[in-house]
């Protein structure tokens, strides 16, 4: 099965809602069709930087469908606190038109037993068989994916063609070593924003994730296409890629807590899009020290960036 739509650089979409905190599906589309302008191979939706625990299914759904019917290629995200759920959205995502599921795991009931979490993966894969499907590794759904249940999945459901691994460092690791490095049928994509450049050099991903490349795709892009270079032993490649992976640092690493929706979205109003001035619940906003210290690190980085790329044109 085609696993194409696994590389390159892929934002996650968030939701953006309107003062009534309804989800605003016009801005949606919007976003989605300007970062694939900018060079994006592909978007998320509805994965956690999405909310989606704060929407509806039919939301959901219809956030979907809106995207794959503009063109926009979209790969779905299945969290759901049932498997009911999490099918219907596969098959949903397959019924419209999307080009790739992203398999969450079962939560909340029984998600530290592996036993009920691969009859949830086997339902997922199967209710969509003719999507490119990756599972998603993430310690904030309390179940770690290991080699054996990975192939013993991808035995039954040769739809099942990569891993996007967003525990860190060691996990992306493991993921290379046991997983994703055997074959080129299955891939491995960086999930968090601070893993980007050992994710490639190190692990031989060949995808990312990004949650900071919604409010700086281009420079996101650079590094991304850095990395790449640098994974062929590009020597200067590889010292450039550092040095831009470095400074994006600070604002990567919102992509690893809890708040990394509230402030991406602040960064994005930042940018001048004002959709995503709000949030679903109205209690849910940055402290006036976290959003003084983003606006900080977001303009420090501009300015950095601005005179280092005057150096790095030819990278």
């Amino acid at each position: 099965m085609d696993n194409s739509i696994f590389t390159g650089c892929i934002p996650a979409l968030m939701t953006p809602c309107g003062p009534d905190r309804s989800p605003d599906f016009d801005a949606l589309v919007r976003k989605g069709r300007e970062l694939v302008e900018a060079g994006m191979s592909a978007v998320v939706y509805c994965g956690s930087m999405g909310d989606w625990p704060l929407l509806t299914d039919a939301e959901r759904q219809e956030g979907v469908a809106r995207l794959a019917a503009a063109g926009v290629p979209v790969i779905v995200g299945t969290g759901a606190v049932n498997t009911q759920s999490a099918v219907a959205h596969a098959a949903h995502a397959a019924e419209v038109g999307a080009k790739g599921l992203m398999v969450i795991p079962r939560v909340l009931s029984r998600g530290s037993s592996p036993t009920a979490q691969k009859a949830h993966f086997k339902a997922v894969l199967a209710a969509a068989p003719d999507l490119p499907a990756v599972i998603y590794n993430s310690p904030y759904y309390g179940f770690a994916t290991r080699a054996d249940l990975f192939f013993a999945l991808r035995a039954e459901h040769p739809n099942l063609v990569g891993f996007k691994e967003f525990g860190g460092a060691a996990d992306l690791r493991y993921a290379a070593e046991t997983i994703t490095s055997g074959s080129d049928e299955v891939v491995l994509m960086v999930g968090v924003d601070t893993k980007v450049f050992h994710g490639y050099v190190n692990c031989g991903a060949t995808g990312a994730i990004t949650g900071i490349g919604n409010v700086l795709p281009k420079e996101v892009l650079h590094l991304v296409a850095l990395c790449e270079k640098a994974a062929t032993g590009d020597l200067a490649a590889r010292a450039r890629a550092k040095e831009l992976d470095e400074a994006f640092g600070v604002l990567a690493s919102f992509d690893e807590g809890p708040d990394l929706v509230l402030f991406y979205k602040h960064l994005m109003v930042m940018t001048g899009d004002a959709a995503y001035t709000h949030h679903f619940n109205e209690t849910d906003a940055l402290t006036e020290a976290q959003r003084g210290y983003a606006e900080q690190q977001y303009h420090l980085f501009r300015s950095w960036y601005a005179e280092w790329s005057k150096t790095a044109r030819h990278q």
